[in-house]
This record gives structure tokens, sequence and C-alpha cells, in this order.
């Protein structure tokens, strides 16, 4: 869950991210027709890329995901069935002991990052450093330091503080990894221990587009130019838990891979996935070459894959039917079905994808002097407000028709297990339709004097311009002053501390974990964006993460359901419609309903025939 093709039934570890010839689903499995050279396509995307760390508040955005799922490799990925493939060829993990539960990873031999040094030990010990929290400076508040202009850290941010901003919490996750990892004899395992047992612990740790390189996060920030005596100072700083050499270490690691375009400094993008980054200019495209240092199953056939940054969904089709990009996946309206109708020589597919639409409501720390939805009265009232019905039949309903449907739940997918009796219990059916003069009684009640709420949305994404209008209008109506907080960079800007009221955006599921969404309402989850902490939600979570039975998980995430609704903590509005458009000229091309969709199985995609004659 920061910073979002066939329709299954999904139960809401990863966290949520914000949105935006069938292959086989496990690598191209001994194929041996290898990398074609001189070969390309062109994908597009609707947001830019801006972090190639996507486990950070800042970062953990799909935009960002898609390509490091590509440039970072990993232990497990999902496929499209969707089902989760162990990734052989990189490594392996053991469950050693179910009480206390302990897991061995390894990386195998051979596998190197992209400038030819080894991927061991030291790459898995920062990633439990920095996933589990558990050498961080206790207490420290970050809140203080968020620039509200851009979201990232100021250069305020106190150099002596230990603090990775991976959200973990000592209640899941690696945050139950509290003691500190054994090396393996051969240098490249670890062995790690929970403190209690956590349901989804194979999704946990080091998972394909996630782990980032040690020798350049400890060279730049320890100031070294030898890799290897990088990666000694970086074990001997976790290991002797040295906050003297763990602060840079962990500032150089939230926003040390923070860049809009091609960084100066190339160790930056150095990778480990099938490929790398080559190229980036500024708000129009990153290119991707296959990795001369990748040996695992996943070997890419086309060389180079560049993907464009079009925010305007029919301006993406444009360049499809141009033949300037081979590969989309719009944010599906009526006006872009009936345009790809109308052009040859592509396959469409259009179906509800993994992402829903939603508003969040700021509880502390928004835009509003006032801080406006710290009062519950009013967070009930301009939950009143929003038209989800009219939004879905004008915006979704000509795209999907009956298939468009209100989504009832914060935690279930619509058709899976456990919605239905969700739906029933957890007191949606309050918000079914616009009360005005509802919302207006409890606006009154509740004292507020200053009524402006500031929403923030992508500014140039049309269909939330036009959900942003449909909310203006009705909320207006009640006595709120619905103000424009519509950004190009609304995803860096989320969960920052007075840049916004209310946030209109997408959660985009990243797993089949039952614990998948937790980190989004759990007190100080990664994906915890507006200050919302609820005791009973989080002993309902702290239940989850150690539950194996599956009536049980149900039972407690309808409970959590109802929790998060009585908490008036904000309003789900639909399933995204999913279209993805393909050129002949590329096949092995298919969506996933999880990220990172259409390319999940980028490396077995290949330019056809067609596209070779062209």
């Amino acid at each position: 869950m920061k910073r979002i093709s066939a329709a299954v039934a999904l139960t809401a570890v990863g966290a949520l991210v914000i949105s935006g010839c069938a292959a086989d689903g496990g690598g191209n499995s001994g194929d041996d027709s290898g990398l074609v050279e001189g070969s390309s396509i062109t994908a597009a995307w609707n947001q830019a890329f801006f972090s190639m760390n996507g486990n950070t508040s800042f970062g953990n955005a799909t935009a960002n995901n898609n390509i490091n799922y590509l440039v970072l490799d990993g232990f497990n990925y999902y496929n499209n069935t969707p089902e989760l493939v162990q990734n052989t060829s990189f490594g392996s993990y053991e469950l050693v002991s179910e009480d206390p539960l302990t897991v061995t990873y390894t990386v195998n031999e051979g596998m190197n990052w992209s400038d030819g040094t080894p991927i061991d030990a030291a790459d898995l010990m920062l990633y439990w450093a920095a996933e589990s929290r558990a050498l961080d400076t206790p207490d420290f508040d970050p809140n203080d330091f968020i620039d509200p202009e851009t979201g990232e850290f100021t250069e305020a941010f106190p150099a002596d503080v230990v603090f990775f901003d991976s959200g973990a919490t000592p209640t899941s996750g690696l945050g139950l990894v509290s003691e500190t990892p054994v090396i393996g004899e051969d240098g490249r395992s670890v062995t790690i221990t929970y403190d209690q047992p956590f349901v989804d612990w194979e999704l946990t740790f080091a998972t394909m587009g996630e782990m980032l390189p040690a020798h350049i996060v400890a060279k730049k920030a320890l100031g070294l130019d030898d890799n290897e005596e990088a990666k000694t100072a970086l074990l001997d700083a976790i290991e002797n838990a040295d906050d003297a050499a763990l602060a840079p270490i962990s500032a150089f690691w939230n926003s040390g891979f923070n860049f809009t375009e091609m960084p100066d400094d190339p160790e930056l993008v150095t990778a480990s996935g099938p490929y790398m980054i080559s190229d980036y200019v500024a708000d129009q495209f990153v290119t991707l070459t296959a990795n001369p240092e990748y040996n695992g199953d996943n070997a890419p056939s086309i060389e180079e894959i560049t993907i464009r940054f079009i925010p305007d969904p029919l301006a993406a089709v444009q360049a499809l039917e141009n033949g300037e990009v081979d590969i989309i996946q719009p944010q599906a309206t009526a006006d872009i079905t009936t345009a790809l109708d109308g052009i040859d020589g592509i396959t469409v597919d259009t179906s509800l994808g993994g992402t829903y639409e939603h508003v969040d409501l700021q509880f502390d720390l928004g835009k509003n002097p006032e801080n406006i939805f710290s009062n519950p009265l009013v967070r009930e009232a301009f939950m009143k407000t929003i038209p989800r019905q009219e939004i879905v039949t004008s915006l979704i309903e000509p795209i999907i028709g009956d298939d468009a449907i209100v989504r009832n739940s914060q935690i279930f997918v619509p058709g899976a297990e456990g919605y239905d009796e969700s739906v029933a219990a957890n007191g949606s059916d309050a918000y079914a339709d616009v009360d005005i003069a509802g919302a207006q009684a409890l606006l009154a009640q509740s004292g507020i004097t200053d009524t402006s709420v500031c929403i923030l949305y992508a500014s140039n994404n049309p269909r939330r311009v036009n959900e942003f209008a449909l909310i203006q209008a009705s909320a207006n109506q009640a006595g709120f002053n619905v103000t424009d907080c519509g950004s190009e960079e609304w995803g860096g800007l989320l969960g920052t501390p007075g840049a916004y009221d209310a946030a209109l955006f997408g959660w985009q599921s990243t797993s089949l974990g039952v614990t998948n969404s937790l980190p989004t309402f759990e007190t100080g989850g990664i994906n915890n964006l507006n200050s919302y902490s609820s005791p009973a939600v989080d002993e309902i979570v702290s239940k989850l993460n150690v539950e194996f039975d599956e009536q049980k998980k149900i039972d407690l995430q309808i409970d959590l359901d109802t929790q998060l609704w009585a908490d008036f903590y904000g309003v789900t509005i639909f399933q995204f419609p999913e279209v993805t458009a393909i050129s002949d000229r590329v096949t092995n091309v298919t969506s996933s309903i999880l990220a990172p969709t259409v390319f999940w199985n980028a490396w077995d995609w290949e330019v056809t025939d067609a596209g070779a004659e062209e």
C-alpha cells in the first residue's frame, strides 16, 4: 500500500501501493531464445518515476515500483494467476523453525550487482536494518523535517539520528525481528528469528523490486571508495549498533535514490534485476537496458524498454495509434474504450483491477488552520457529502457497464470471500446516498468555524479532475469550502504535514497476504498517511498478524472494516476498471491484478516478426 486483467477474488506482505501467447508465469523457463540485440519497445505509464527506493513513505508508488521490480532482484514475486513464485535462480529461503519462527535466506553464488559486485549478506543485513527499524533512534518523530512542498526530508533533518523511513512497526512484518540476524559462514545468507509468529512471513523479506545495493549506500554515506571496504563498514555498523555510522547510512537509504532525471552519479542506478536504468529524461521517459551482469532465469529477450510518462489517457491512446508506444494501461474512461475500438493492430483487455479509489481524511496536521478532520463530527459530515454513486454512474459505468459498482469495504475486494458479510455489518450503508441535510446538521454541531477542505489529487488525470469537481460541488452545498490542492506531484505529497486536508487517490494491492492492507491503518504504518491511530484497530491488527485460521482471519477483517467506518476514516468509492492495450508488434504481454500489473513478466516480452518488419 505509499504512495496504485482478469477479474479474480482477492483477500485483502507487502503493503498497498499508490496507484497508477501467454507467458508461463515462471520466467523464461529455460527458453534459450536469448537477448535480441537491438530490439526495443516502448510502454506508457501515467505518472513519472521519482525514486528507486519504493520502500519509503515518499517512494512507495506504483510509478516507481513498476520500474524497481525490473531492476532489483529478489526472492519471490507474483505471477498473473496470481500465485507466489519463488525466484530460485536468485536465491532460496528455508523455514528453519515454526517456534520461534526462524527463516534462513540465501543468495545464490554468482549473483552480482550490475557493477560486478557480489550480492551477499551485506545487502540482506541492510534490508533487515531498514525494514525492521530495530536500530532506529527511539521515539524520533520525522514530521517536523518534511518539506510541505515536495514531501521529502529537509536539510534540517538531524544528522545524528538513525531513522529508516520504511514505516516498520514492532507488531508486524520485519518489525517483529528485533534481534540482529545471524550471517551464515558462506557470507551470502542470513537467519532471522521473529519475536512472535507472523502469518505472512513469506512476503516480508526482499521480494523483487526492493533490495538496494549495500555497498553503494555505505560508500555514499560513509565517504568510502572501495566496494568491499564499504560492505565491511556497513556490517560493522549494524552488528555493533554504531549510531554514528548508522545515522548517515539511514539518511542515504531514505533519500539517496530519489531522482527525477538521470543522476550524474551512475552508481545510483546500480541494479540486480534483468534490467537497469540507462537513461532518464525528466517528465518524459525512463529507458531500461538489459543488465549484462544478470544471470537469473528471468533473462530478457528485448534489449531495451522505454517507459514514457503520459498522464492524459487519450494522449496515451493516440501515441499507441501512432506507433509511438506499444503497451498502454491508462486510467480507463468511456472515451478511452471508444478510442481503442477504432484502432487496428492492437489487443485490448478490459476488466476490473486490483486498485480501488478512495478519499482519505487527515486526522492531524492538515492544511486547515483548525485541523478540521480531527473532529469526528466533521469527518462524518464530509463523508455524507461524497457522491459515490454519482461518480460510479457517470465515470465508471460507461466503461464496464454492470460491473461498475460502489465499493463498500476498506478491506475486502468486491466478490472476495467476506465482502458481502462485511458490507452488511460495517456501517457503510450510512453513506450509500448523499445526505446534505445530515451533513449540515453535523457541521453546525461540530463548532468548526473554518470549513475549508483542500483536496489533494492528480491534477493531470482527467478522471480525478472530474471526481474532484463532483465532490466539491456536493460538499459545498453542505457548507464546506472545498478548495483545490491538486498537483502533478501528488504522489510525493501524500502524508506530508500541512499539504492538504483530504486526498483522492487509489491503493493498489501488491500481494494476496491477509496483512496486505494493514500498514494503511495501524499506528505508524508505512501507508498510514493521515495520522490515523486507533487502539481498537491496532489490537485487531496484532491479532491478524498471528492468526492462521482462515475463518478467524475473515472475522477479524470484518471487525477491522467495521471499526474503520465507525471512526469515519474516509470512504471507498470504486474498484478500478483496467484497460490494457497492446500493439501486435510485441507478444507475451499479460496483465496481473496485482502490482506491477502489466510489467510483471517484462522479461518474457518479445518483439514479433511484424514488429521486426517495420
